[in-house]
């Protein structure tokens, strides 16, 4: 295939990615998005397959093939409540490829003893500072997720100064590279600098913000193959990077508006800690009463309802129980009670956490109602019923100025006439901070696992 005829599908291959990305705007049309970028994906590696430039096909088949096997495999075995770790693992991959195309060009022109000009040396710069960071920052927030290490925020004295110290070493080491561009050392130690920097950026993160930060190494991880394709002169690879890039970054603003938080504050602030605040501690509050119920109240509240909304969280996930919850709003339908399901932007461990698990069970599209469409409807709701979620229903977000999460948007289902909380115990969410919520006069606690104690109230429902 000559030039014309591989950029030309090129431009076939980006405008279905443009097509897919519009499409994965909504859950009810997410998989045809998801098909349609992939079948551009398909046409941009057969293009690429077909180009001349094209070396050694028997390593391409090779490395297509392992590559096919372990992806495959791996789609089939991870659980949903894993896909988070999964999507780190392949920013960090995305990051370490484009980071191995900027040594290898580098590397290339250095043994063919070919004149490394200013444009090469920057690009090769920037691939490796940024495949770098990408590729220990998402092990590091893999390992976080999967409890490898601690989820907490880790700090030590000096940190930024540290971290300063780090960029100012990249930087000069840099600024010396493009006068000397043969020197193999400092080019080595550019790429170790961009790993401990990589790994020092999400160090200090706290497990409350994943979500913005796999959705920021996300774009991390797109833009560095936009480096990589400047590397090889390859539009499809420029093209497709900036489109990840920018919807990674436009992704990472809406999760940082969700949580009424700046993005210097996500990556800076520390947040997220094991220790636990005390809601309304800036009143003093000390006569808090929890209420518990059994699985035959809760289902006669549910089952006698006119309207209930569903809110699902992270425990919901853990707990695998999507499918029961479907179960119970099929029951409750049946007894003619509307039913909906309330979306927080960040409920879980990554954008669209709950959106995946919800559409996995094969809950309508038209049942899920994001948090500001929600919201209005919650002081006419009967019952709304909390499953493992924690932080993104904490009234403490609108009363108490003092907290930590003050100012993030929730969803208000304290206003509900009466709330359900599905819970193992009275344990903090990611953020450390006690929830006012389980104090409510409203609220009822239903203490144990998501899937047991929805699986019982399925039962107790159908007694009715």
């Amino acid at each position: 295939m000559n030039n014309t005829g591989i950029e030309l599908a090129y431009l076939s291959a980006c405008a279905l990615f443009i097509v897919g990305l519009k499409q994965l705007g909504s859950p009810a049309s997410a998989r045809q998005g998801n098909i349609i970028a992939s079948v551009g994906m398909l046409i941009a590696i057969v293009a690429t397959l077909l180009n001349q430039s094209v070396l050694n096909y028997q390593m391409i088949l090779v490395a297509i093939i392992i590559g096919s096997l372990i992806g495959t495999i791996t789609a089939q075995k991870v659980a949903m409540t894993e896909m988070p770790q999964m999507v780190g693992i392949f920013n960090g991959l995305g990051g370490a490829a484009s980071s191995l195309i900027a040594v290898g060009e580098y590397w290339r022109l250095l043994v063919t003893g070919q004149t490394i000009n200013f444009d090469a040396i920057f690009i090769a710069i920037l691939g490796i500072l940024i495949g770098g960071v990408t590729f220990t920052g998402s092990l590091l927030a893999f390992a976080k997720l999967q409890g490898l290490v601690s989820g907490s925020p880790v700090t030590f004295p000096l940190q930024q100064p540290f971290n300063l110290l780090l960029v100012g070493l990249f930087l000069a080491g840099s600024v010396y590279l493009f006068f000397d561009p043969a020197s193999t050392d400092v080019f080595i130690s550019l790429n170790i600098l961009s790993l401990i920097f990589g790994a020092l950026f999400v160090l200090p993160i706290g497990g409350g913000d994943m979500p913005v930060v796999i959705s920021l190494l996300n774009s991390f991880s797109g833009l560095a193959a936009s480096a990589a394709g400047f590397i090889l002169m390859n539009n499809m690879l420029i093209i497709a990077g900036a489109l990840v890039g920018a919807s990674g970054i436009i992704l990472t603003q809406i999760m940082c508006k969700a949580m009424n938080r700046s993005l210097l504050s996500v990556l800076f602030g520390a947040f997220g800690g094991e220790s636990t605040v005390a809601a309304g501690g800036g009143d003093g509050q000390t006569d808090k009463v929890v209420r518990a119920i059994d699985p035959e109240e809760g289902a006669m509240m549910l089952g006698y309802a006119q309207s209930v909304v569903i809110v699902p969280g992270y425990g919901m996930a853990v707990a695998q129980a999507q499918h029961t919850v479907r179960e119970l709003a099929d029951q409750l339908e049946k007894m003619g009670v509307t039913v909906k399901y309330a979306i927080h932007p960040v409920a879980g461990r990554m954008p669209g956490h709950m959106n995946v698990l919800l559409a996995e069970a094969n809950v309508p599209y038209p049942q899920l109602y994001d948090m500001d469409d929600i919201n209005p409807d919650f002081e006419q709701t009967d019952v709304a019923l909390v499953i493992g979620a924690n932080d993104v229903v904490n009234p403490a977000a609108r009363s108490d100025a003092s907290s930590p999460i003050y100012g993030m948007p929730i969803l208000d289902v304290d206003k509900a006439k009466h709330t359900i909380v599905i819970k193992r115990g009275m344990s903090t969410g990611f953020a450390g901070v006690d929830n006012e919520l389980f104090y409510k006069s409203n609220t009822l606690m239903l203490f144990g696992s998501a899937q047991n104690m929805v699986s019982q109230l399925v039962s107790q429902v159908k007694q009715l």
